[in-house]
């Protein structure tokens, strides 16, 4: 193989490293009101809503088409949600990519010089295992890695 050809499947294989975008998070004040703007928006219900304790957070899930969005209410002053609201306000918090095995990314990306902001996956919303990377890491936007508990690979 021509070290051309070589250069292109690596380049390949790094690509398809992230799958899809799995969804994209909106920090909310109060979920409710946010499920019901997003209801109008969409013109479709919530399918899910969920406690995720790991995150300090209640999620709302929205699909429409193969995009999810999710609406994110801090359940402690503490919260990165609760913090980023002060801050920012409500808005845009996260981008989330579907991810074939979680811990092989993130110690790709720890390889390529990102900083993460967890050194195991932890359990998230909607069946996920997630990992963040930091905005410093990203031109300022907070990458979220999503794998579903389904495929998570055996470590025996």
């Amino acid at each position: 193989m021509s070290r051309g050809n070589k250069n292109l499947t690596f380049a390949l294989q790094k690509i398809t490293m992230f799958k899809q975008v799995e969804h994209i998070g909106i920090a909310v004040k109060n979920l409710e009101a946010g499920n019901e703007l997003y209801e109008k928006l969409l013109g479709i219900g919530h399918y899910k809503i969920e406690e995720v304790a790991s995150e300090q957070v209640v999620t709302s899930f929205f699909q429409t088409g193969e995009t999810k969005l999710e609406l994110l209410e801090a359940t402690s002053p503490d919260s990165a949600i609760a913090k980023f609201i002060e801050k920012r306000g409500e808005g845009l918090h996260h981008i989330a990519f579907e991810v074939e095995d979680i811990l092989a990314e993130m110690q790709r990306l720890e390889n390529e010089g990102f900083t993460l902001l967890n050194k195991e996956p932890k359990r998230g919303g909607d069946n996920k295992l997630v990992c963040f990377v930091h905005p410093k890491s990203a031109n300022g936007v907070l990458v979220e890695l999503c794998q579903s508990v389904a495929g998570m690979r055996d470590e025996g």
